[in-house]
């Protein structure tokens, strides 16, 4: 009896492998990194303008990568659930600080003045 507990048991582990199933139209990792970038930049503009709505930034960013806002956000749910959107945010990073290479000693100075080193960086 305890074997066939144990059979049915591994069996249902095994088949519940998927939490999600692949999207139709799924965005590949490195233009997903590219719309992140510019999202990070864009969102940075609300330090600058406070009180505004800055959706506009967001559609015009999706509109430019020519991504609908649907797609956008199931294929950010695929990666977050395979656990692949570390790496699609670390390639984000990396697309930042070359659009902005100032951005890098920003950074590093505010690391080493706080102390705190990200999440993402540890």
């Amino acid at each position: 009896m305890r074997k066939l507990v144990f059979i049915f048991v591994m069996l249902c582990m095994f088949s519940c492998s998927d939490y999600i199933d692949k999207p139709k139209n799924l965005i590949e990792p490195e233009k997903m990194a590219e719309i992140l970038a510019d999202l990070a930049i864009t969102d940075q503009a609300v330090i600058i303008y406070q009180n505004k709505n800055l959706e506009e930034g967001t559609r015009f960013v999706l509109k430019t990568h020519q991504v609908k806002a649907e797609n956008f956000v199931e294929s950010f749910k695929y990666y977050v659930a395979k656990d692949k959107m570390k790496d699609i945010a670390e390639d984000a990073q990396k697309i930042v600080l070359k659009k902005d290479p100032k951005a890098d000693k920003y950074i590093q100075d505010k690391l080493k003045n706080s102390g705190n080193i990200p999440v993402l960086n540890r």
